[in-house]
C-alpha cells in the first residue's frame, strides 16, 4: 500500500485512468463488432457506413494513447478488406 501522499494521490489518479482507458477500449471494441455483424449479415451497406464510423473513432483512440498506432493500422485494414470482399462478392 502506498505510505507517502504522493503515492496515494498516484494511485487514485491510476485508478481513474485505468476506467476511463477500458470504457474506451470497449467503445472501439464495440465499433468493430459492428463492422464484422455487418459483414458477417452480407449487408454491404451497412459494412461500409459501420466502417465509416469506425475509422475515426479507432484513430482518436491512436491519439489517447488508448491504441499502438500499428495495432489501429491492422485493425483498419482488416476491416477494409472485409468490406472490399463484401462488396465484391455482391458485385459477381
Amino acid at each position: 500500500m502506498a505510505n507517502s501522499a504522493q503515492a496515494r494521490k498516484r494511485a487514485r489518479q491510476a485508478i481513474k485512468r485505468k476506467e476511463r482507458n477500458a470504457s474506451q477500449r470497449s467503445t472501439v471494441r464495440t465499433y468493430i463488432k459492428k463492422v464484422i455483424a455487418a459483414v458477417s449479415s452480407n449487408d454491404s451497406e451497412a459494412a461500409k457506413s459501420a466502417l465509416v464510423q469506425a475509422v475515426p473513432v479507432i484513430d482518436k483512440m491512436v491519439s489517447k494513447g488508448i491504441l499502438h498506432k500499428n495495432q489501429a493500422a491492422r485493425y483498419k485494414s482488416r476491416l477494409n478488406g472485409k468490406v472490399k470482399a463484401l462488396e465484391l462478392s455482391a458485385a459477381s
